[in-house]
């Protein structure tokens, strides 16, 4: 690579890029943890001819820290490989799929798992698993909400898994946001004079799809010395999850087009909690944080410390936050939230603190059980059950952190601050009814994807 560029590379491999990461006990079997990786995202249904799946050349896989030095200490790894039944045709199918092994389905995709404890302890727990094909129609996939769920394999251990194509579940108005900051439902108080009048948000994700895999295991399965943490305040009882996906070192392509790959995996794209990536890490580090493990992100503490959004906020928004504007200290509270867990005693009955190891992952507290009522604002709104301990499908993790960037958490670590009133009120203004299908009642929880015939081409 050259050392006199001008600009950064920055990846953008779709079927390898982490765009979603979910984990939460699961409401309908409390003593096991579901574990969601999205990848591939912005998945127009109308597909065809070449339907999207899992890369066969990429190591994607799910990682636990449960001793809070942000090395993985328990991986799942998932492995992906595509046959072709006829490679004489272009055609994906030839027929109605009604089944997984329909010989009508032309190109099918199986998957192994591999679980690996510290210590490089591997071990092959499931083999051969079919994939779902993609949502393609009516005369296609004419049950597809069926065949989906002979995708949700029951393998050793009391685990569940599925990998497949899922609707989008993350809600979130891409167009306002990136344009300057323009929430509509505050546009008239933005910098541009055009904008006179708030406006409800728009989803960017609705009717797109996203290829995911889940795996629900119990708890014990992820937990330090496999045992269930029976108190909120144990220091055992939570764990940090974060994603990542992996290329081989050398690819070599020859004059027809076969490729051959070498050399050990690279890791080439991670997630832990929503937007890090997107909204905190500068475009000169993404490459070089997204090829990092999570033990070293105190060398990216200074971006979540003094945000860039939190430095934009007043200047777009002019008199709407003073004291945002004012304050000139380093964020404690979202280097709490996004790099060390909230401590005991800062919110009254609850922790996701993993210690002194600044470390961006998804935190989850596995003794705080599913709520009966939860709230999409999760813990901000006093359900401790949802975003930032850990992330349920539906939080609504862009309010939450938009609200927190605006000051709204400061006070629980300096009493002194008072949020301006625009802090508890600021959002993107979507909900979970504008996604466009509902999610799921039970595992992998994530609605049904959207099918090409129906569905407007994006």
């Amino acid at each position: 690579m050259s050392s006199h560029r001008e600009a950064p590379e920055i990846s953008k491999d779709p079927v390898a890029d982490s765009t979603d990461v979910y984990a939460f006990v699961s409401p309908d079997a409390c003593d096991t943890v579901t574990l969601i990786a999205n990848y591939i995202p912005l998945q127009s249904p109308a597909g065809g001819p070449n339907f999207y799946e899992f890369g066969e050349d990429v190591l994607y896989t799910i990682h636990i820290d449960n001793d809070n030095d942000g090395r993985p200490d328990v991986s799942y790894e998932f492995r992906f490989r595509v046959e072709v039944v006829d490679p004489n045709s272009f055609l994906y199918n030839t027929g109605p799929i009604t089944a997984l092994d329909s010989p009508t389905w032309n190109r099918r995709q199986t998957y192994s798992i591999t679980r690996v404890e510290a210590g490089d302890r591997r071990r092959v727990i499931a083999e051969n698993l079919a994939c779902p094909p993609c949502n393609i129609g009516p005369l296609s996939t004419p049950d597809y909400t069926s065949l989906a769920a002979m995708a949700v394999h029951r393998i050793e251990g009391g685990r569940k898994v599925f990998a497949g194509q899922r609707a989008e579940g993350f809600y979130v108005d891409l167009g306002s946001i990136f344009d300057l900051l323009t929430l509509r439902p505050f546009q008239q108080l933005h910098l541009m004079p055009a904008f006179t009048q708030p406006a409800p948000g728009v989803n960017a994700t609705k009717q797109l799809n996203v290829h995911s895999i889940a795996l629900q295991v119990p708890i014990t399965d992820l937990t330090k010395d496999h045992r269930k943490p029976g108190s909120v305040t144990d220091p055992h009882a939570t764990i940090g999850v974060w994603t990542t996906a992996s290329r081989r070192q050398a690819r070599v392509i020859d004059h027809t087009g076969h490729t051959t790959e070498s050399g050990p995996f690279v890791q080439v794209s991670r997630l832990g909690n929503p937007l890090f990536n997107e909204v905190i890490v500068p475009m000169g580090k993404k490459d070089l944080w997204n090829s990092q493990p999570p033990a070293d992100d105190k060398n990216f503490a200074q971006y979540v410390a003094f945000p860039e959004v939190a430095k934009l906020l007043p200047v777009l928004y002019p008199g709407v936050f003073p004291n945002l504007a004012a304050y000139t200290k380093s964020r404690a509270d979202l280097l709490a939230i996004l790099l060390t867990g909230i401590p005991s005693g800062v919110v009254p009955g609850f922790q996701n603190y993993t210690g002194d190891t600044q470390a961006d992952m998804l935190r989850l507290n596995v003794a705080v059980p599913p709520a009966t009522n939860p709230n999409i604002l999760g813990l901000v709104a006093g359900d401790p059950a949802g975003f930032p301990n850990g992330r349920r499908v539906f939080d609504d993790v862009v309010t939450v952190e938009l609200r927190a960037i605006a000051g709204l958490t400061l006070p629980l670590v300096d009493p002194s601050f008072t949020p301006d009133g625009a802090a508890s009120v600021i959002t993107d203004g979507l909900t979970p009814a504008d996604l466009g299908t509902p999610y799921l009642n039970s595992f992998p929880y994530l609605g049904v994807p959207f099918d090409g015939y129906h569905t407007p081409s994006s």
